[in-house]
């Protein structure tokens, strides 16, 4: 397998919520049928970061993409994200685990925000 993706978001009581995450995942998994993606849950839903890395792993995946999806880098991206990567690695010291930046700090999506907040 090789590389996966982790889509991680905070979680929430309301199922309607992980909608968007989830339409995320399905356009990647369009885009790269080969890729394995998951979403991820700080709190509130399943998986974890650790179960679905751990999933990931034992499916073969030696790299491990974790890409925040937070508009902004609060203390969840900037504490306690960096300590579930941790924790992984150590779990599996044989996998690349790559931390991306939280999605709304790409211009990209910063301009596209802006886009549609002009329509």
């Amino acid at each position: 397998m090789g590389k996966a993706i982790i889509l991680f978001g905070h979680g929430s009581r309301d199922p309607l919520w992980r909608l968007p995450m989830e339409a995320v995942a399905a356009r990647v998994r369009t885009a790269q049928p080969g890729v394995p993606v998951r979403c991820a849950y700080l709190e509130l839903n399943e998986p974890s970061l650790g179960a679905a890395c751990d999933e990931l792993v034992a499916a073969g995946a030696t790299t491990l993409t974790v890409v925040p999806m937070f508009l902004g880098t609060g203390r969840h991206a900037r504490e306690d994200l960096p300590v579930l990567v941790r924790e992984v690695e150590a779990r599996h010291p044989g996998v690349t685990v790559a931390l991306r930046r939280s999605v709304g700090e790409d211009d990209r999506v910063l301009d596209l925000v802006a886009r549609i907040a002009l329509e």
